[in-house]
């Protein structure tokens, strides 16, 4: 599986970007997609998550502000992202495993896509 991942950009903060990953198969009922992100020097760190069955899985930090949504037709998600802060800079990846636990580690996931930076000035 290859993921594609698009919409990153300069925004200032307050404002909202939309990022968008899709899948290069098809995805099944045990798939997971999600978002995590990543500043030089850090681990990734785990974003959001959604199921094939839409269950949504929300860091602490996003909650609230971002909103994940699935096309599985499409074989795409999304993540919508407002009330944007100079601490959600960093390169955001898309990423998605087989299974139905939906892991907060970037570790258990399998397939990446090659990133996007969203830059938020303050």
């Amino acid at each position: 599986v290859q993921l594609q991942a698009s919409g990153g950009g300069l925004v200032q903060a307050g404002g909202s970007l939309n990022l968008s990953c899709t899948a290069s198969t098809r995805t099944f009922d045990s798939d997971i997609m999600g978002w995590f992100r990543q500043i030089p020097g850090n681990e990734r760190e785990f974003v959001a998550a959604i199921t094939w069955s839409m269950n949504i899985h929300y860091s602490d930090s996003v909650n609230g502000r971002f909103i994940i949504s699935r096309h599985n037709r499409m074989n795409r998600i999304y993540l919508q992202m407002n009330s944007l802060k100079p601490e959600d800079t960093a390169t955001y990846f898309c990423a998605a495993r087989r299974g139905t636990t939906v892991p907060r580690i970037a570790g258990a996931y399998e397939f990446w896509g090659q990133g996007t930076q969203v830059t938020v000035s303050s």
